[in-house]
């Protein structure tokens, strides 16, 4: 009897797996109709028969709904030697919109399901419909500038407690989202029924220009399933939910097109430094000065760099800048700090030049200046050192000093020392020897100095120019941005080269202020206005290639011929 069992199993096994694969019927379901625009519709495709697990494609929900994870089953059932098997597809959607929408026919292994109209209705909020959580979305500002920060608020309403859950961020396309601090709990009253409420806020800084739709977050979370009176404990039933909060269309406006300075919009925008007590220096002291630039609205990568403009009578020995986010008062905080090393050459008074930046400020839409007034510092002369010398005391000046009369003698312990330095001094013709020696050695030093010094000129006229490899990754660097037509990554790289080139100059570099590279400025423009017009632009990108790379010969060659030309630091006013 055992073994009767065995075989009938093993045929039974055999024919499972051998069975065809073969798609009997499909039926596609929902699990509410209407649904409000914020509440989520389980949709549930199943397969009577074995089909592949990745026969169920989504792509075609995208149109008119958010699709979430799509989770599949497969279940396999024997009823009197008769296999039944079923393959279960089950996605969450999330409508955006009110109105009503269609499910298109999904077909599996031949097999096709009938569409489904879906009527979204508005969310209701009327006392008599039991809402136990909606996501509430807000936002501060509808109309903006470009890299201006928008503050969105989203609040969870729990009408009872939860078992697990989670909230999404807000979505944007080409923006910068961060949440600010941490989430706010608190008890509120909507239309005579009590919510626990939590509140997160993000700030939004868009990255280009026109009219976007930001896409409300999404919470899942499970709760405690009513209206049941199983209670064991852990395994007590619990329910999924999910709820999504409403879009918010913005329209983001471009730079405006009188800014000619790095774009900047900000609510208050200042500038400060910290400077040693006093205002009197010392001549080879060195002196560090910390300049910090804040900005309220923005992130650190949009901060311009500080100017830096000394008299020349200073050596400069700067140090790395630093930039930092920080979040404050619902708002972002971005700061860049630089520090410099200054030691006085010369004495006297110096007047330290005014720092100015311009910002553009979103509250009255009017540029304005940061500035750091002008200050005169006094220099003091180094401190004197003592002489290398030691000077002739009185005494020993009347000593050496002391005159004699006519005819009088010196004493003879006097004279003495003269007559020994008189037997003890060489002979003349050694003393000539050595002197024609040391000029023949000369003479040859001077001759081998002249050889190399022209060998090693010739060498340097025939060899082409090298420049560091600083410069040579920097303008692969460039080149490669140029490449790929990234638009924002080519303005970095082209200040990061000329950099390279132009160590001495500080801040933003502009290619018209450099004679070498003058001719990148126009395609450099073009480039700009392609990037931040409000309607997608076009630039040539094999103009600014082009002037890049005799930028780079021009340099090359002027290097080779030591007529490489800098822009003053002090140019005339």
């Amino acid at each position: 009897m055992r073994v009767f069992l065995f075989t009938a199993s093993l045929l039974l096994l055999l024919s499972s797996f051998s069975a065809a694969a073969d798609v009997d019927a499909v039926q596609a379901t929902i699990d509410k109709n209407p649904v409000m625009v914020d509440e989520a519709i389980r949709l549930t495709v199943t397969a009577q028969g074995s089909a592949d697990r990745d026969a169920f494609d989504s792509s075609a929900l995208l149109k008119d709904f958010v699709v979430g994870r799509t989770s599949v089953s497969s279940q396999t059932s024997i009823v009197n030697f008769d296999t039944t098997r079923t393959t279960t597809w089950t996605t969450t959607l999330f409508p955006r919109a009110e109105g009503t929408f269609t499910i298109p026919a999904f077909t599996i292994e031949g097999k096709k399901t009938s569409p489904i109209a879906v009527d979204v209705i508005p969310v209701q909020s009327s006392s008599k419909v039991a809402r136990d959580y909606f996501v509430t979305t807000d936002i501060d500002l509808k109309n903006a500038y470009l890299n201006q920060q928008l503050l969105y608020t989203v609040k969870l309403h729990l009408a009872s407690s939860i078992e697990r859950g989670s909230l999404q961020s807000p979505e944007m396309p080409n923006a910068d989202i961060r949440q600010l601090g941490d989430d706010k709990q608190y008890t509120d009253i909507i239309n005579g029924r009590r919510y626990q409420v939590i509140e997160r806020r993000f700030a939004i800084v868009p990255q280009s220009s026109g009219e976007f739709t930001i896409r409300g977050p999404i919470f899942s979370g499970e709760v405690m399933a009513t209206n049941t009176t199983q209670r064991f404990g852990f395994f007590n039933r619990t329910q999924q939910v999910s709820r999504v909060g409403p879009d918010i269309t913005v329209t983001i406006k471009p730079i405006p097109s009188n800014i000619d300075y790095p774009w900047l919009p900000s609510e208050m925008v200042r500038i400060d430094e910290e400077w040693p007590q006093g205002e009197t220096f010392t001549v080879g002291e060195p002196v560090t000065r910390v300049v910090t630039l804040t900005a309220i609205g923005v992130v650190e990568e949009q901060l311009p760099d500080i100017p830096e403009f000394y008299p020349p009578n200073f050596k400069l020995y700067p140090d790395q800048s630093t930039t930092t986010t920080v979040e404050k008062d619902n708002a972002l905080i971005a700061q860049r700090t630089t520090s410099l090393a200054l030691i006085p050459t010369k004495s006297g008074d110096m007047v330290l030049p005014e720092v100015t930046i311009p910002w553009f400020n979103t509250l009255t839409e009017q540029t304005e200046y940061a500035t750091l007034p002008a200050r005169t510092v006094s220099i003091a002369p180094a401190n004197a050192t003592n002489s290398a010398t030691t000077p002739m005391t009185g005494d020993n000046q009347s000593e050496i000093e002391r005159p004699t009369n006519e005819g009088e003698r010196l004493p003879q312990a006097d004279a003495q020392p003269h007559e020994d330095k008189a037997q003890k001094a060489p002979p003349r013709s050694i003393t000539w020897l050595f002197i024609g020696l040391w000029v023949i050695t000369l003479v040859g030093w001077l001759a081998t100095y002249i050889v190399l010094k022209r060998r090693a000129k010739h060498q340097m006229a025939s060899a082409p120019p090298s420049l560091p490899d600083s410069e040579k990754k920097a303008f692969s660097a460039l080149k490669n941005a140029l490449g790929r037509n990234d638009t924002s990554e080519i303005t970095p790289a082209l200040q990061n080269w000329m950099a390279t080139l132009y160590p001495q100059q500080k801040g933003t570099l502009s290619p018209r202020s450099f004679p070498e590279t003058k001719d990148i400025q126009g395609p450099y423009d073009e480039l700009l206005r392609a990037k931040f017009s409000q309607v997608n632009g076009s630039w040539n990108k094999e103009a600014l290639n082009s002037a890049v790379d005799n930028a780079r010969k021009k340099w090359l060659n002027r290097l080779k011929q030591g007529e490489v030309t800098l822009s003053p630091l002090y140019p005339d006013k």
